[in-house]
């Protein structure tokens, strides 16, 4: 098995287990469960509000769930063009975290809006590193061709 579908099979695994926690466990604070956010717990309290919540959540975790579908059949039917190209993609629909989500996650951490102190910076780690583990597996299948 070639590097690209190893690294995507960790991308799989990881996003597998927020969704899980998505559609089980929205309350926790770990992955990309939402209880970090100190608002989750006020919306469930209004009914009108945690209905609307609860179903973006459902969204996002469905949503993750196409990707994940969509990434096992490249894994298991692409070939190295494919899986090179789908990679690409990924960087930079990740990317797309320190543009759009990042900077309202770092105001919610400076404004003490989540449970979790600091948990935006540790995010971002956490995504700059997918995304630096995928760019270093396409340049090295790139350079290796």
């Amino acid at each position: 098995m070639d590097i690209l579908s190893w690294v995507l099979i960790a991308f799989i695994t990881l996003e597998t287990l927020n969704v899980v926690l998505l559609y089980r466990m929205p309350s926790s604070t770990r992955g990309n469960a939402v209880g970090v956010f100190k608002a989750y717990d006020k919306s469930q309290k209004d009914p009108e509000i945690g209905e609307f919540v609860t179903y973006l959540i459902n969204w996002v975790a469905g949503t993750k769930l196409i990707f994940i579908v969509l990434i096992i059949g490249i894994v298991i039917t692409g070939g190295k063009e494919t899986k090179v190209f789908s990679v690409i993609a990924l960087i930079f629909s990740i990317m797309t975290f320190f543009s759009q989500l990042y900077p309202r996650l770092k105001h919610m951490d400076t404004e003490h809006q989540l449970s979790v102190s600091g948990y935006s910076r540790t995010l971002a780690f956490m995504i700059g590193g997918f995304i630096l583990v995928f760019t270093v597996a396409v340049v090295f299948v790139l350079c290796t061709l």
